[in-house]
């Protein structure tokens, strides 16, 4: 059976998250450590310095129903730097999710943002192998 991960976005990205700008963020691993599935995302702010960012996530089990929902607390993010952060969700199955989704930005902070501007700024991809990607 083919486990498809999706992951989404409830805005819409501005122009400047299309073409580069903005706060990417990837799905780039997940990992069974013990009793917890390890989410390891990559992010790169072309956007401004931020002091904090955290975003609302749910996991969805394979019969659709939310399985967790967390805030992902990404801390401080350098403006044109690449970042990774890892998030342990305990009592969680890697194997048994089937979507992640990004509900929307929690909160933000830096130089002349908000949480509005984060959320239009932000585009979701993912890398890990037979993902879905929705934004």
């Amino acid at each position: 059976m083919v486990r498809k991960i999706l992951l989404a976005l409830a805005v819409a990205a501005p122009a400047a998250a299309q073409d580069g700008g903005g706060i990417a963020l990837d799905l780039n691993r997940l990992d069974q450590v013990d009793n917890a599935c390890r989410l390891t995302f990559v992010t790169d702010n072309n956007l401004t310095d931020l002091s904090a960012l955290a975003l609302e996530t749910v996991l969805f089990d394979q019969d659709g129903r939310v399985a967790a929902l967390t805030l992902f607390d990404f801390g401080a993010l350098p403006a044109g730097a690449r970042r990774v952060r890892q998030f342990d969700v305990a009592g969680q199955d890697c194997a048994a999710i089937a979507q992640v989704l990004v509900n929307g930005v929690a909160s933000c902070t830096g130089d002349a943002v908000d949480t509005p501007i984060c959320a239009q700024a932000l585009r979701v991809t993912g890398s890990v192998e037979n993902i879905e990607v929705l934004q």
